[in-house]
């Protein structure tokens, strides 16, 4: 079977594992390629992420690619592999297929092609996790110049739809106090798990609040997603906690968000806040962005999700989410990505770079 460069980079990178807070390897891989491809000048490194500023010729808009080596835990049925018009492998969707047309773009740049404007390629790590542990704002801070770019697009799977802004999230453990007691004498106690039944009921009220911005609908919800307590089967708990999300809309701030949660709870529990990631605005009238739209992108929505485009919006770096992945694969079993979607995303690409697909 014979594969595009694209496709065969693909199955290059889903075949080195690089789980989150272990990317050296992936990130030896392909600072090697590059440093063959481009030279050492081009290359630099910080910790296992990558700076890739290839030497070229002309002025115009400062430009970012973006995208991260990491990926997920996932259950898998065998090697990366080709199966029919799919490329299985972790990350295949999430985001290698990103990083596989970042590649073949520096090749194009390697051989010669020159592009309408100056375009730098950040390889990071620790993307999948905490906000706080996530590499990109550490790479931000030590090259300075990256933060003076015009426009930066990370190629999060997007099913080749160009996503605007992003929603912010929070993460907070609202703890819920009582007092044990034997569970057959519940009066001598405080049961700490029923007392969080009035927030949940009115968590389980709240309907998802709309905001427009630039036309695009983004909708701001909280929910419960983790739950711990209780002490054993037959005692009254003391303590209940929950991990609460909201997720807030552009324009908002995580301490919107927060009073936002005090609102819910009224008093009743005590609030932990602890990972914050903000939103991002659409920056749907960009004239960069204006013109990957008239490149021909698969769709156009808002990003009802977080991504690293807030950490460029938080360092004044307009930013969009556009990629070849299959949107629907991300962090699933036995992961894949259409391998037409990676032909038609590098020509794009292309197109938007180079002015040729």
């Amino acid at each position: 079977m014979k594969l595009s460069p694209v496709e065969q980079h693909l199955l290059d990178l889903c075949a080195v594992p690089s789980l989150t807070g272990e990317e050296g390897p992936l990130c030896d891989q392909v600072e090697a390629q590059l440093r063959t491809l481009l030279g050492d000048g081009a290359v630099k490194r910080d910790g296992h992420s990558l700076v890739v500023q290839p030497r070229v010729a002309v002025g115009g808009p400062r430009v970012v690619l973006a995208g991260h080596f990491d990926v997920v835990k996932t259950l898998h049925d065998g090697p990366a592999r080709v199966e029919g018009d799919r490329i299985y492998g972790a990350g295949a969707a999430d985001m290698k297929s990103g990083l596989a047309v970042m590649l073949c773009l520096l090749e194009d740049l390697s051989r010669g092609s020159i592009p309408k404007v100056q375009p730098t390629f950040v390889f990071y790590e620790r993307e999948e996790g905490p906000f706080l542990e996530n590499r990109l704002g550490e790479v931000l801070e030590h090259f300075p110049a990256l933060q003076t770019a015009d426009l930066a697009v990370c190629l999060e799977p997007s099913s080749n739809g160009l996503q605007l802004g992003c929603m912010g999230s929070v993460h907070a453990r609202v703890h819920f106090r009582g007092r044990t007691s034997h569970s057959a004498r519940p009066w001598q106690g405080e049961n700490a798990i029923h007392k969080s039944g009035a927030f949940l009921s009115r968590l389980s009220a709240r309907a998802p609040h709309d905001v427009t911005i630039e036309g695009m609908l983004y909708r701001e919800v909280i929910s419960a997603t983790l739950a711990e307590g209780g002490r054993g089967r037959n005692i009254v708990p003391d303590n209940f906690t929950l991990n609460v999300n909201h997720r807030f809309a552009p324009g908002r701030t995580a301490d919107d968000a927060i009073a936002d949660l005090q609102a819910m709870v009224q008093g009743e529990a005590d609030i932990e806040v602890f990972d914050r990631s903000p939103s991002a605005p659409p920056c749907l009238e960009h004239p960069l962005v204006q013109a990957l739209i008239a490149e021909g992108v698969e769709g156009l929505e808002p990003k009802q999700a977080w991504t690293d485009v807030a950490r460029f919006a938080s360092v004044g770096v307009a930013a969009v989410n556009l990629g070849p992945g299959t949107q629907s694969q991300a962090h699933q079993a036995n992961e894949w990505t259409d391998r037409g979607a990676l032909d038609r995303c590098l020509r794009l690409f292309r197109r938007w770079l180079f002015g040729a697909g």
